[in-house]
């Protein structure tokens, strides 16, 4: 079986610093034997914002029948979860939020119903990575989108030691990432790393 990534781009600006990052981590995993990659762009995603209803506690399943709906499946079988977004206003933008906030499916599925999210031959054995990009300088300024993120992945059975991050600050106009000393080789071992983990984890 092939180790499969799935990564999603959160920006609503195509191409922009994060999702540059984004790529050179997925290129780099893909250059491995044995590895696919998906990339989903949620601007043009149809992931709508979380309704509140709270009848996912009753079902298990959303209500809304949009882009989320075959996202679910996808995010649980996937072996590594990445997540791109820059900082909006000190958090996640809309797009990324959102995709965060359908997650509650997840939660009210272990939390409430206490059904299992992924098989228990797998629960320890997936990845998650961050990588954050932010125009500011500020030390503080991914405190609020990690820990949306963190809680992105833990409802996902994702645990929290198993989050990889890159967050690149005073980069705010885009390709602004491309002219920081360090970010994409950074990106890039991001990736090979993952991968030859995934290969101890799930073996041969």
């Amino acid at each position: 079986m092939p180790i499969t990534a799935l990564g999603f781009a959160g920006s609503p600006r195509r191409h922009g610093n994060s999702e540059t990052l984004l790529d050179r981590v997925l290129e780099a995993m893909a250059s491995e034997p044995g590895v696919e990659v998906e990339k989903v762009v949620l601007v043009d995603a149809d992931v709508r914002p979380c309704r509140g209803c709270n009848i996912c506690e009753k079902t298990g399943d959303c209500v809304q029948k949009d882009g989320m709906i075959p996202l679910y499946d996808r995010i649980l079988e996937a072996d590594c979860v990445l997540l791109a977004a820059p900082v909006y206003c000190m958090g996640l933008p809309a797009q990324a939020k959102a995709l965060v906030d359908r997650a509650q499916v997840y939660r009210s599925r272990r939390y409430v119903l206490g059904w299992p999210v992924v098989p228990e031959e797998r629960k320890g054995k997936r990845l998650g990575i961050y990588l954050g990009t932010a125009g500011q300088d500020w030390e503080y300024v991914f405190d609020a989108t990690l820990a949306s993120v963190r809680c992105f992945m833990h409802v996902a059975g994702i645990r929290e030691r198993d989050l990889a991050t890159l967050l690149v600050r005073s980069v705010d106009e885009s390709g602004a990432v491309k002219r920081y000393p360090t970010a994409l080789d950074d990106a890039a071992a991001l990736g090979r790393n993952a991968v030859a983990t995934l290969r101890e984890r799930l073996g041969p």
